[in-house]
């Protein structure tokens, strides 16, 4: 409603500029009629530009759209389990500032530029989740739309629509398994602000990644470069340290990481190690902006994948 309201009084201003641009146009008095004309004309263009990119900003924001597929998660002891790795190693890093996704985390603080806010859902029965039917909180997870077709912001940005299919029933037979602990958090998460829809209206922040409907399968989980490889596709290495982990480039939403082909001088249990304490080979602390904690709570067989992957990356 405020980004409607914006809209309508930047139309309003474009208007009033406009119109005062022709009054200055028709007037006697040499400098005003020049000056003014000249002012009021450019300051009315750019008005209305912004109110156009503004408008590409709002039907971007809405535009996102997925079907949910009709699933329903049997919630098997196996399931959970695996559900509960996946969590600890990959959702919490953004679900879990107050308790094990219970949400919380304004992921917006750690932007370059205020665009909005953007707070992590309780995912436990205490949030909206706990309403959504399995094929809802599977699209979410997968396409990045809420039950109300509303566009999850930062879920889109993330790769956990990698995830296999199997992956996400187990998820979501976790979800289902978790205790209500927590406080509520808002149905809807994500607020991007004026500048936020400008830019998005710009093509100055990415309009998440694409919708997949297609079914997603895993390599058999073992500490293999392929199993590595499926890894890496979800968790989300390559937001900080570049598509191909070569490191990340300036005008990145996330933190500049750094070349990730470092890992070749490392041994298996040095790698191990540094995921779990947060203190590389060297001595050296890793960057506090590094989800270090929930990757290193991963076991060591998909350590050793993500390892093998990682020193068998092309030369930078």
């Amino acid at each position: 409603m405020f980004e409607l309201f914006s809209l309508v009084m930047l139309i309003i201003i474009a208007t009033l500029l406009a119109w005062l641009s022709f009054r200055a146009w028709r007037t006697k008095n040499g400098p005003i009629k020049w000056g003014g004309t000249s002012l009021t004309a450019l300051s009315s263009i750019a008005v209305t530009v912004i109110s156009l990119v503004m408008i590409v900003g709002l039907f971007k924001l809405h535009s996102r759209s997925a079907p949910a597929p009709v699933t329903k998660v049997a919630g098997t002891p196996e399931q959970v389990q695996r559900g509960k790795a996946i969590s600890d190693g990959f959702c919490s890093a953004c679900h879990s500032k107050t308790g094990m996704l219970t949400g919380g985390l304004d992921i917006g603080e750690h932007f370059h530029m205020p665009i909005g806010s953007f707070v992590s859902s309780n995912l436990t029965p205490v949030g909206q989740v706990s309403r959504w039917s399995d094929g809802d909180i599977f699209r979410a997870i997968r396409n990045s739309v809420d039950p109300d077709g509303r566009w999850l912001i930062i879920m889109s940005y993330t790769n956990a629509g990698k995830l296999s299919d199997e992956d996400i029933h187990a998820v979501i037979a976790y979800i289902r398994s978790l205790p209500a602990i927590g406080r509520p958090t808002d149905n809807q998460p994500d607020h991007l602000n004026l500048l936020g829809i400008i830019l998005l209206g710009a093509g100055m922040l990415p309009t998440g990644n694409p919708v997949s409907i297609g079914p997603i399968t895993a390599p058999p989980a073992s500490s293999t470069l392929l199993y590595g490889e499926y890894i890496l596709s979800y968790q989300d290495c390559r937001a900080c340290h570049g598509a191909k982990l070569t490191g990340g480039v300036p005008g990145q939403l996330g933190p500049l990481g750094p070349d990730l082909n470092l890992v070749k001088r490392w041994k298996l249990q040095e790698f191990i190690v540094t995921m779990r304490t947060g203190i590389d080979p060297n001595g050296h602390e890793l960057s506090k902006e590094m989800p270090w904690q929930p990757i290193g709570r991963m076991s060591d067989e998909e350590l050793g994948a993500v390892y093998e992957y990682l020193t068998h990356l092309p030369n930078s």
